[in-house]
């Protein structure tokens, strides 16, 4: 299914007359390796979450940006973010990026993967990173199949998406999520934002690319965020609360984050996870450095606590990504 997605919109690219002329285009190699030892299996993992979760192992990839331009100026873009990465002795294809995005004065209109309309994760990117967000712990999804729309204004912004709630894999099943988020303050000019989301659908139970159940499971959920930054620290903080896979829940979220050396080349991070779904209580405690070798090199280290799965994981990073 995935691959009959991506030929589709590869093919539906190259036939519309004229897109690929007059535009830009942007494509990056990455690659990277992932290796660490968890006390819980007691042997060398190359995986940072689990072995069934997508992000992140050792992979070789592309990320390709195509800007969409005519005569008057920029009117959208293509973006395809692909790899091949190591799974438990196979390897798996994993597309990321799939999308479209069409643009009218300050409002965005895309179909494909991509970010659904939902906390954090709508607008912070963590691929490449080993820390999690909550979209990594079954609280939304950290990209989705569906259409989208996000406007800017003067105070801040909107989006709202429609996806199918699977997540990774596209599947029709009677699932659907429907999603909502307003912000105030734009971030890269006063240094912070402040949003609040509603969430409401059907979804389906996956890991990674693989499908769980076939049963659809009701999702309604009420969230709030915000992100400071300030000088070289960074603060971002998140709670989710309603209805996930039909059992009550809540989660808290917090990273704090400090940029030291010339231009932020060197990074510490820590961050409290707090999830209930049902009776069962999860805490995670994280920590990672993160240290920038060149323009094309990252060295990300991470260790990580989990309660009551009673697991200490150390996790190392080398993460090369490089214009072509």
């Amino acid at each position: 299914m995935i691959y009959k997605a991506l030929l589709t919109g590869m093919l539906c690219y190259m036939l519309i007359p004229d897109l690929s002329h007059g535009g830009d285009h942007l494509l990056y190699f990455e690659a990277q390796g992932i290796s660490g030892y968890s006390q819980r299996e007691d042997e060398v993992i190359f995986y940072s979450r689990s072995q069934e979760d997508v992000m992140q192992k050792p992979s070789l990839g592309f990320d390709y940006l195509q800007r969409l331009s005519h005569q008057s100026g920029d009117f959208g873009a293509v973006a395809i973010q692909a790899r091949v990465a190591y799974d438990d002795d196979n390897f798996e294809f994993q597309l990321y990026n799939a999308y479209l995005k069409l643009k009218h004065k300050s409002t965005d209109i895309w179909l494909g993967h991509n970010r659904p309309a939902l906390g954090l994760s709508s607008y912070f990117d963590s691929h490449g990173l080993v820390l999690s967000t909550l979209a990594m712990n079954h609280f939304g999804f950290d990209r989705d199949w569906g259409i989208g729309v996000f406007r800017n204004f003067l105070w801040g912004d909107a989006g709202i998406s429609l996806t199918t709630g699977s997540g990774m894999p596209l599947h029709f099943k009677g699932n659907y999520l429907f999603s909502i988020r307003v912000s105030r303050g734009i971030l890269n000019q006063e240094n912070y934002n402040s949003g609040f989301s509603l969430s409401y659908g059907k979804l389906l139970d996956t890991m990674g690319y693989h499908l769980m159940e076939d049963e659809t499971e009701p999702f309604a959920i009420t969230g709030v965020d915000f992100t400071y930054l300030w000088n070289q620290f960074e603060n971002r903080f998140e709670i989710m609360a309603g209805k996930n896979r039909a059992q009550n829940s809540f989660a808290f979220f917090y990273r704090f984050g400090i940029n030291l050396l010339n231009e932020g080349r060197l990074k510490f991070e820590a961050q409290p996870v707090y999830l209930k779904m049902g009776a069962e209580h999860t805490c995670e405690i994280s920590m990672g450095s993160a240290f920038i070798v060149s323009g094309d090199v990252t060295v990300r280290t991470m260790y990580h606590f989990d309660y009551p799965g009673d697991d200490h994981k150390i996790i190392f990073q080398l993460y090369y990504y490089r214009k072509v």
